[in-house]
């Protein structure tokens, strides 16, 4: 029997390390999402229309390799879905808009911020002050957030405008994840991206053509690979890995996320972060982090296209 015992952990041991390395490249992939918002020669939020439209059919397609079904959902439930999927176009609309205003580090911090406005709603709902490490996430989050913000001030007035459009996204994504928290109890997750995306393609591209954004792109390759980077190989390994690990282990795979971004930014773009910047990021970082082991009852801690 031990020897039996002692085989499975041998085995068990290398798929453990395999899900980790798919936790770290599903955020990888997250992360360089950003660069082809930028680089689409459409508008930004065309950008997060394509993204989730052209991944539909393959979301689809894993959905029934799933066995999970895409109809026969109960109206009350498609009618949460519907109003998540709203603030989830809201979300994404916002944080391209940012993305396209900001430094790419900030962007991506900001933009998983829902995290965060989760731990404060808890405080709200449950009429209580926060214990032990839920202060220490308060602290981090709103030093490091004044750091960004005022190093962002620094900059210009439109990367300030950038962080708080990123901000707002963080915002619309804890209303997603709170809307969604029964409804995906009767859903397969892969069924629910598919019903989210039906009803925020539209959202999206309403948003796009009342900014009089270009829809249609010139040159397809950014928004291509946008759509596989983000919604299939950063979504798909999501998906498939954030169940098998802890909030804390996924809170510091998250944390790849803004490093890579920064990276990018700077090899790219010329965005240069001064010890201040890294600090305030540090920060925040922990925020997340902190409060991602202290995430609400019943809400994931993962995330889908919010990074």
């Amino acid at each position: 029997m031990e020897n039996k015992g002692g085989r499975q952990a041998v085995l068990g041991q290398p798929r453990r390390w395999l899900l980790l390395l798919a936790l770290l490249a599903g955020n990888m992939a997250l992360a360089v999402g950003p660069l082809f918002v930028r680089l689409a020669d459409t508008g930004p939020v065309s950008a997060a229309f394509w993204r989730l439209f052209l991944a539909l059919p393959f979301l689809l397609i894993f959905a029934r390799v799933s066995g999970q079904a895409i109809g026969g959902i109960p109206r009350r439930t498609l009618a949460l879905v519907a109003t998540g999927a709203v603030a989830f176009a809201l979300d994404l609309s916002s944080w391209h808009i940012g993305i396209e205003q900001t430094r790419l580090g900030n962007a991506t911090l900001f933009g998983n911020a829902g995290s965060i406005v989760l731990l404060f709603w808890t405080f709200i709902i449950t009429r209580s002050l926060p214990r032990g490490f839920e202060w220490l996430a308060i602290a981090l989050a709103l030093g490091g957030a004044s750091i960004l913000l005022g190093r962002s001030l620094e900059i210009s007035v439109t990367t300030l405008v950038g962080d708080l459009f990123c901000l707002a996204a963080g915002l619309f994504y804890a209303v997603y994840l709170l809307t969604l928290q029964d409804a995906r109890k009767g859903i397969g997750a892969w069924s629910l991206l598919v019903w989210v995306s039906i009803f925020a393609c539209p959202v999206i591209l309403a948003i796009a053509l009342l900014l009089g954004e270009q829809v249609w792109p010139t040159d397809w390759t950014p928004v291509v690979i946008l759509f596989i980077s983000s919604q299939l190989i950063g979504q798909g390994l999501m998906v498939f890995s954030l169940k098998h690990f802890p909030p804390l282990v996924i809170g510091l795979a998250l944390l790849t996320q803004p490093a890579l971004a920064a990276m990018i930014g700077y090899s790219v773009f010329g965005e240069v972060l001064l010890p201040l910047d890294v600090v305030g990021m540090m920060m925040l970082g922990g925020a997340l982090v902190f409060a991602r082991t202290t995430r609400p009852k019943g809400v994931p801690a993962g995330q889908t296209a919010a990074s």
